[in-house]
């Protein structure tokens, strides 16, 4: 006989129930009640670093193995909703374990990505404004200066998009390792202490290392997107140069 999803619980069997799965609950169970609305479970937090929760077998307690329920209906029902109750802690002690791993692991590979994500965006305003003065007049008496000043730009700017990623790829690892926990990206991150990693470009960890993209992907890793910008860039300077009759091209 299968009590399926919904029962119901008297306190009294809820105090027998808990009292016979004693030996068998998590460690870090802390509080373990019944409410209107079902079964409510705490735990001590969780690390991420222990084992896996592992639901132990009770088919050899005397007070919680099989009885039919021919044999004893009464007993039958008790132990039938003391194993769904012990499902049900370790399923919620699982689901508390996987976020505390995700949360572990990003916080292991994180390291110095704000810091890296502020040269960038520095970076990225400093090559914005040497692009941006090209179409200035006051460029044009010093044109060949200004392109080595945004080719210098350019360069910085890829290095720190390339320096990004390399962290940006270990996050992406992280989400993948963890896609079955219930926090998301950014609640995951904002909970390993980086709520600002919500504006970080984190790309497919598929993209990662490749040597070349298709026009539709997305998710991109930074330094594809910052080479792309660059070719925009070479593109438009370069025709400046040719219809201008300019000799600085880039």
């Amino acid at each position: 006989m299968s009590l399926g999803h919904s029962f119901k619980i008297t306190p009294e069997e809820l105090k027998e129930i808990f009292a016979r799965l004693q030996p068998y609950l998590p460690k870090n169970l802390t509080r373990f009640e019944g409410q209107s609305y079902g079964l409510h479970f705490e735990f001590a937090p969780f690390t991420g670093r222990e084992e896996e929760p592992s639901q132990p077998s009770t088919y050899e307690d005397q007070k919680l193995n099989y009885v039919s329920l021919s044999e004893n209906e009464a007993e039958h029902l008790l132990r039938e909703k003391a194993g769904v109750v012990l499902d049900k802690v370790y399923e919620k002690a699982r689901e508390q374990w996987r976020d505390a791993a995700y949360v572990a692991d990003l916080k292991d590979v994180v390291g110095d990505a704000p810091a890296r994500w502020k040269t960038y965006q520095q970076e990225l305003k400093a090559l914005e404004s040497a692009y941006a003065y090209l179409r200035m007049s006051e460029a044009a008496q010093e044109w060949p200066s200004a392109v080595s000043r945004l080719i210098d730009a350019q360069e910085r700017t890829k290095s720190a998009g390339i320096a990004f990623d390399e962290i940006a790829r270990e996050i992406s690892r992280a989400h993948d390792k963890h896609l079955y926990a219930d926090l998301g990206h950014d609640a995951a991150l904002a909970a390993a202490g980086y709520p600002a990693a919500r504006e970080w470009p984190i790309a497919d960890t598929r993209h990662y290392g490749k040597n070349s993209y298709g026009t539709y992907d997305t998710h991109l890793p930074l330094a594809e997107r910052t080479r792309r910008v660059i070719e925009e860039q070479d593109a438009h300077v370069g025709k400046v140069g040719r219809l201008s009759g300019a000799h600085a091209g880039i």
